[in-house]
């Protein structure tokens, strides 16, 4: 029960006043006031020993709790998140786990969250529709160097104006970040010095995966651009991933969001600026920063170099002996039974091999990669995911 709606200090203090007076028996006052007998020698009780002051509303508030957060630890946490203002509390708590002083108790999770919302260094997101993942990946990367993963960010525009496009390289096993470069132009002759440089550096993974875009792949046979001539002669195969795909290359696309927020909102005021972000972002995201896919271990942790060390040569694909091998010509044909079949203009000067299926067709394949079949009337026909079967009988375009 409570007093009536009125203003609760004035009510108590008229209350106080009537038993004072005795001209009313507290039982009779507390039915009036519409409250307990409890409540009211409760209120007369403060009244006497404080006066109207002590009928102001207090506090319910404990006076001490054992558990509260040590002043240590909160300071700890705030430091912590201002020096990287996009971690969670996952990876605040991960980090101060593995560097804090072992004097101070690393609070939960849920505490530190609850800490950074009343300090005002959280937002509530957003909640959005998510897509179903994908139940079967297309691609293994078990161990790191199995499957790295290349892609643009998204150019964008620097302060004063200038075209940054950010070229990104990433172990797709350990979520190592083993590159990200602002190339000049987004093409294979400024693609390629960026994966020799990390091939230099961690040597030759199994496969690199890409979206089907220029550099990575082309609209020729079997998707092969010159690009990715060159990984297959340097002894990596290149895989891609469906068309409208994205999630095929999910833990790319998610570095991309981060590498934005972090380096990119707002850009720099020049090239040289952005550059030095990229660098200071790839050591953190590399070194410091905790990864929940990784049991909040840094990528640096989990990554090693590959044990295929690259000789920086690029050598066109050997065969086995007796298979019939023919080289493309410098209009992209091959000899082949009295006459020329067209096969792509990437594979110019490179050898290709025709090996004849149980189906009596010739396949045609270049290293690891199948382009197609060649039909009796000496034209490939190469299948399109998701539709038929084409044949190519002249270049394309």
């Amino acid at each position: 029960m409570g007093f009536r709606e009125t203003c609760a200090m004035d009510e108590r203090v008229r209350f106080c006043v009537l038993v004072e007076r005795g001209e009313v028996s507290m039982s009779e006052l507390c039915r009036q006031f519409g409250i307990s007998r409890k409540t009211g020698y409760e209120v007369l009780r403060r009244w006497r020993s404080g006066g109207a002051e002590a009928l102001a509303v207090r506090s319910h508030a404990p006076h001490h709790c054992p558990h509260a957060l040590a002043e240590t630890s909160r300071a700890a946490v705030l430091s912590l998140r201002r020096r990287y203002p996009s971690w969670g509390p996952k990876k605040l708590r991960a980090f101060l786990q593995m560097h804090a002083d072992p004097a101070i108790v690393v609070p939960a999770a849920s505490t530190i969250g609850e800490l950074l919302r009343r300090e005002g260094l959280s937002v509530a997101r957003k909640r959005r529709r998510r897509v179903p993942p994908c139940s079967v990946s297309p691609f293994a990367q078990a161990q790191p160097n199995d499957v790295w993963s290349m892609d643009f960010k998204g150019w964008f525009r620097t302060g004063d104006g200038r075209r940054c496009d950010p070229f990104t390289l990433q172990d797709q096993a350990s979520r190592y970040l083993l590159r990200v470069v602002a190339v000049a132009r987004p093409d294979t002759a400024h693609v390629w010095p960026v994966l020799d440089a990390a091939f230099r550096e961690f040597g030759l993974p199994r496969a690199i995966r890409s979206d089907n875009g220029a550099p990575f792949a082309s609209t020729g046979a079997a998707g092969l651009s010159g690009l990715a001539v060159q990984l297959i002669k340097a002894g990596v195969r290149p895989e891609r991933i469906a068309p409208a795909s994205p999630q095929q290359n999910g833990r790319l696309e998610r570095l991309h969001r981060t590498l934005k927020d972090e380096t990119a909102n707002p850009p720099a005021a020049h090239l040289k600026a952005q550059a030095d972000r990229f660098i200071r972002f790839r050591k953190t995201y590399n070194e410091e920063r905790p990864h929940e896919a990784l049991d909040m271990a840094p990528p640096a942790a989990v990554y090693t170099g590959s044990s295929r060390p690259w000789s920086g040569r690029l050598r066109s694909p050997d065969y086995d002996q007796g298979t019939c091998v023919r080289r493309v010509r410098q209009n992209g044909e091959i000899k082949w039974r009295g006459g020329t079949v067209y096969v792509s203009m990437a594979l110019v000067g490179e050898p290709v091999s025709i090996e004849e299926a149980d189906t009596g067709q010739f396949e045609l394949r270049y290293g690891p990669v199948f382009i197609g079949y060649i039909t009796e009337h000496l034209k490939l026909r190469w299948p399109k995911r998701g539709r038929k079967a084409k044949t190519v009988t002249h270049p394309p375009g």
